[in-house]
């Protein structure tokens, strides 16, 4: 097991070609589950775990790794199902979001698979478990249910969304008038935040769910004889999407004359160190991690300056 991330540091290289590497599982049935390789730091076998007072139904307990203690979630029942039998083979699957380390309880671990975000869809409508996915795959004329780990943190422990009043510039929003933002996030809770923010600054937000979807917004603008760089202050994107990641998204918009110019936030759950590198080879302006309210609304002043100091 412990040799299956051996090299996840040299998979960094497919990173701007569209593809991604799911790390596929089970949660007691037939049913394969997967996220994303580069969320995850180590798959190990279920260690002992120690109860903690006034947890989340979810948070199965707590346990030490790495010389740290990390909660540990039941990945089955945290999105609607039956919890994990651990009277049979559990494992627990280590990762970092947003800078915190969290263990995900789950049953057989199955392989890590090679693909192109093109494969990545949307999932479907519906109820129960739906909720918790942010995409869907066939691997083998297999289906494969992607989670949407974002939302289940979301949900065990809400993400703050609000602005600290020392943070806004008052004087300098109430001079940028008609500021407009696009975001592009397969997430809803990471849209919700964005959203949140921005809408609190006073500054129109315009969304798309995925990179595809973004592009074709931008390009539609360009179509109708907008001047894209100057109608949006920034363009805030998601780096995992289906369809096409944010680092495509971005290489796109820098080959297109009429695009090439706009100012591209990186804002992703993945490792900071890893995106600050990643900001660099694919031409992003900037790299924010995701749920940090107070450091969104200092990048939107930051580029507000910019953009007025050259007006």
């Amino acid at each position: 097991m412990a040799g299956m991330l051996d090299a996840v540091d040299q998979r960094t290289k497919l990173v701007g070609e569209n593809r991604l590497e799911l790390l596929m599982f089970r949660l007691g049935g037939m049913q394969t589950f997967a996220i994303n390789v580069f969320k995850v730091q180590e798959v190990v076998q279920l260690p002992r775990l120690n109860l903690m007072p006034h947890r989340h139904p979810s948070v199965s307990g707590v346990t030490h790794f790495r010389n740290r203690t990390i909660p540990v979630i039941d990945l089955s029942q945290s999105i609607g199902m039956r919890p994990i039998d651990r009277t049979q083979p559990c494992n627990l699957i280590v990762t970092e979001y947003n800078n915190t380390v969290q263990g995900f309880m789950v049953g057989d671990v199955d392989r890590i698979i090679n693909m192109n975000w093109n494969e990545i869809l949307p999932p479907p409508e519906g109820a129960g478990r739906q909720h918790f996915l942010t995409a869907i795959t066939r691997i083998n004329e297999r289906l494969v249910e992607i989670i949407d780990v974002e939302k289940v943190l979301a949900v065990i422990s809400p993400y703050d969304t609000s602005v600290s009043a020392d943070v806004i510039d008052e004087q300098l929003l109430s001079q940028a008038n008609d500021l407009e933002v696009l975001v592009v996030d397969d997430s809803s809770v990471g849209l919700a935040q964005c959203q949140s923010t921005l809408d609190f600054m006073g500054i129109k937000v315009h969304t798309a769910t995925d990179g595809k979807k973004g592009l074709e917004k931008l390009k539609a603008w360009a179509d109708n004889g907008e001047i894209v760089p100057q109608k949006l202050l920034m363009l805030i994107t998601d780096a995992e999407m289906p369809e096409m990641d944010g680092y495509r998204l971005t290489r796109e918009i820098r080959e297109d004359p009429r695009l090439k110019d706009l100012h591209i936030v990186l804002h992703t759950s993945l490792s900071g160190s890893f995106n600050k590198a990643m900001v660099q080879k694919v031409g992003c302006d900037d790299f924010l991690s995701k749920f940090q309210p107070d450091r969104l609304a200092e990048v939107i002043q930051e580029r507000i300056r910019d953009v007025m100091g050259r007006e």
